[in-house]
């Protein structure tokens, strides 16, 4: 097809656009240059309008890695993550991370394709209702019947994906209507950016009133806090406010070992503001257990409906109920100078968080090294990498990873509870940093969900180094059994003590290193760093359960 001009989304002029190249060039000119993909019959036409396009696709091992990409992508990068699956089975494979995305508050938009049109109800190859199954798990699911609809779909999605609160969105495009011409001789017009939603006034001074008088106030934001897009915005706002803005993205909640003892100083605060964070299990559903007896609490909400329940479970408790985007509404709130004598309560905060004084002593089992001393490893190599990213996956290791590791730029595996994307989601942050020093660290268990794709990091040149401590077994589920059921009830827990990881990585074209104590794990971490290739560092550990830093808290499960 030949273009009047050289660029994606330009005016055709010896063929009419078809739905394919629509759909693509749109994409393009939203600024999508990356997408996550595995390919199938019905994306085909999508998969060639790429090319002209000059769209990147990132070619995946399995459909649910894709979607674990794309995640990654919009958090890491703040922009749109685009994964492109399949119908019926590849969609239906994809499903488990766009619950991730979801509650990770991350803008993905996930393409199917999809059975024709002309062939609904007619027992069409791999028809399925796929909106109705996706819907649960989106902010819009749509599938248009019409080369007509197929703009306005793409339109609404991308831009409910990106409205406040963020998240995934599904767009089914049926094959017949990829491969029809649409009648357009050029994409059209794009449209105007939504304005944002106004601001209660009175209520932005209500807030700054409550804010000025509180001596000892504590504001928690949710997991699209944590976002490196967001990170200069909230620094500004803790600067002008004087006190510390906590994002909590951990199914542990209070819980969550990187936010140290913070749970023990929560019921101290006489103000808790819920910027964005939802009032649910993590938060004791706002419980005075959790919360306090006497703390007023503030919500600042995009969605009405966590208003309400705010309004349901606090009760008398709510003093104030925002409906709007919180950095957006802290920002614009008229703040006097912090008040004084609050340095005192700043500095206790900042020392909880800093808590990592756990309720006994780490003692490793047979010799094994300990998971925190695996991690401070692990910690020593980033402080001095350039351009840090740490990745954390899920499981009883990946809290260890979490309370001793740091970076600048991280993911965990979120709100979800979900196990095994650590590997994915490395792989689409080096794409989007490729200067990145990359660093994944993973127990045995999650290994298993996705190791294969380090043939799509060796592909792709995403050179990441993914830290296995391995322990033999599934080690949050072994603890369970051990404390529920007691020790001779242990059943399905055990992995094999003849996996060699590293190896899969090294007979996938990586790099594959094993390490049994600090210092080999240290030059492990040196030698793949200088392969320039993706890497896998297998390292025996002790299983030991998940550090507790708060002694009125103990973790009930496994996430």
């Amino acid at each position: 097809m030949k273009e009047a001009r050289g660029t994606a989304g330009a005016a055709i002029t010896e063929a009419k656009v078809l739905g394919s190249q629509l759909i693509i060039r749109s994409l393009h000119r939203l600024g999508v240059k990356t997408l996550f993909s595995l390919s199938g019959n019905q994306i085909m036409p999508l998969y060639d309008a790429c090319l002209d396009a000059g769209i990147r696709i990132i070619h995946v091992r399995h459909e649910a890695a894709a979607v674990f990409m794309a995640d990654a992508w919009a958090q890491i990068t703040g922009e749109l993550g685009v994964a492109m699956l399949t119908a019926a089975p590849g969609i239906t494979n994809g499903l488990a991370p766009l619950y991730s995305a979801s509650q990770a508050e991350s803008p993905v938009l996930l393409i199917s394709g999809d059975s024709p049109v002309a062939e609904d109800g007619s027992g069409a190859f791999q028809e399925l209702d796929q909106v109705s199954i996706t819907r649960p798990l989106t902010k819009l699911s749509l599938r248009p019947l019409s080369v007509a609809e197929l703009y306005p779909a793409l339109d609404s999605a991308v831009a409910e994906a990106l409205a406040p609160r963020r998240g995934p969105v599904h767009l089914a495009l049926p094959f017949d209507l990829l491969t029809a011409e649409t009648g357009l001789a050029e994409l059209p017009a794009a449209t105007a950016n939504r304005a944002a939603s106004s601001l209660d006034t009175d209520c932005l001074e209500t807030l700054a009133t409550l804010l000025d008088s509180a001596e000892q106030p504590l504001v928690l934001a949710g997991p699209a806090g944590a976002r490196p897009h967001l990170r200069s915005a909230r620094t500004a706002l803790e600067e002008t406010l004087g006190l510390r803005i906590i994002p909590m993205e951990s199914p542990r909640g209070l819980k969550d070992p990187s936010v140290g003892a913070l749970a023990e100083l929560i019921p101290h605060a006489d103000l808790i503001v819920l910027a964005g964070k939802c009032l649910d299990f993590t938060l004791g559903f706002g419980g005075t257990g959790a919360l306090g007896r006497d703390a007023r609490v503030a919500v600042i909400d995009p969605d009405p409906g966590m208003l309400e329940r705010a309004r349901r479970l606090l009760g008398e408790r709510l003093v104030l109920a925002i409906q709007g985007e919180p950095f957006a509404a802290l920002s614009a709130m008229r703040a006097a100078a912090p008040r004084a004598g609050r340095d005192a309560w700043r500095a206790r905060v900042d020392e909880a968080l800093r808590n990592r004084a756990g309720k006994g002593p780490s003692v490793p089992a047979g010799g094994a090294l300990n998971p925190r001393a695996l991690c401070e490893t692990v910690q020593a190599f980033l402080a001095c990498a350039p351009d840090p990213v740490l990745i954390c996956d899920g499981g009883e290791f990946g809290q260890w990873a979490q309370a001793f590791c740091q970076a600048p730029v991280r993911i965990i595996n979120g709100m979800s509870g979900a196990i095994g994307a650590g590997i994915c989601y490395a792989i689409a942050a080096k794409i989007a940093r490729p200067d990145a020093t990359v660093v994944v660290l993973m127990g045995d268990g999650t290994a298993g969900f996705h190791l294969m794709e380090l043939d799509t990091a060796v592909r792709e040149n995403a050179a990441v180094i993914a830290v296995i401590g391995n322990d033999l077994r599934w080690n949050a589920e072994h603890l369970i059994q051990v404390r529920t059921y007691g020790p001779q009830r242990l059943i399905g827990c055990e992995l094999s003590p003849t996996a060699r990881y590293h190896d899969v990585a090294s007979a996938l074209g990586g790099a594959g290193f094993a390490a049994q104590d600090a210092e080999s794990l240290g030059t492990a971490l040196r030698q793949a760093a200088c392969s320039g290739r993706p890497s896998c560092i297998n390292v025996s550990m002790a299983g030991e359960a998940a550090p507790v830093f708060s002694a009125s808290t103990q973790s009930a499960t496994g996430h």
